[in-house]
């Protein structure tokens, strides 16, 4: 485990901006330490990596969080992307230094406006995010929260982890029974009130994210304690195969 202090020297990011990315939802710590500190490991720091290189190719941060927490997420996809995006980012570079060296040699009278043309880099990039995003609950999430400010977005997403930590009171008793399948609707509930219509088969699948152990299921034990993931998770599973 990592402290706020080291992965903001390993990362050259600022902790300032380690604590926002925390605050609106983009990269929660694995935990903290007695005296409250930020914790980070692995899954954290290959998470970060993923945000840094969406940064650099000048993603917003709610295209990027929304990414990465989509249900779809391929972390090997989305690096073969980055890596084609960055190669076409270098090229416009490259052209623009050789624009400014031609300049330099040749004077003002250098004429040549291609080089500014960004329409390859954009249209890549634009792809991207419409693979990742390219699903009506996605554009109803984005239409939805396009308005909102981090404190909202802050707001809601402790509310929606305060339901996990109910959870958390529940983890050693049937997921089967009344109280945890309740919990699960409200669940269901919030999201479809808050960020997009949440089906059923939805749901299922944010049952899986949320017991797969990545970043998702460190964040909801944080706050439920061990094994609260995998708790929801199998009463997501209860719920819905009852709804069938």
């Amino acid at each position: 485990m990592m402290t706020v202090h080291e992965v903001s020297r390993l990362a050259g990011v600022s902790i300032r901006t380690l604590q926002y990315y925390d605050k609106i939802g983009l990269l929660h710590p694995a935990g903290y330490s007695d005296a409250g500190y930020r914790l980070y490991d692995d899954t954290e720091l290959e998470r970060l990596q993923h945000i840094l290189l969406f940064r650099e190719l000048e993603f917003p941060l709610k295209d990027i969080r929304a990414i990465l927490d989509s249900p779809d997420f391929d972390r090997s996809k989305a690096l073969e992307q980055q890596i084609e995006l960055l190669k076409l980012k270098k090229e416009h570079l490259d052209n623009l230094i050789n624009f400014a060296l031609g300049i330099k040699m040749l004077g003002v009278k250098y004429m040549d406006f291609t080089v500014f043309d960004k329409s390859r880099l954009d249209e890549y990039s634009k792809q991207v995010k419409e693979q990742w995003g390219n699903t009506p609950e996605y554009k109803e999430f984005a239409e939805r929260t396009k308005n909102r400010s981090d404190k909202e977005d802050k707001l809601l997403a402790d509310r929606f982890m305060l339901l996990f930590k109910e959870a958390g009171e529940i983890r050693y008793t049937d997921p089967a029974s009344s109280k945890a399948q309740d919990l699960v609707k409200r669940i269901q509930n919030f999201i479809t009130e808050n960020m997009y219509t949440c089906s059923d088969k939805i749901l299922k699948g944010l049952g899986k994210m949320y017991s797969g152990g990545g970043d998702l299921t460190k964040s909801i034990d944080a706050y439920g304690g061990e094994g609260t993931g995998e708790f929801v998770d199998k009463a997501i599973r209860i719920y819905c195969d009852k709804a069938k």
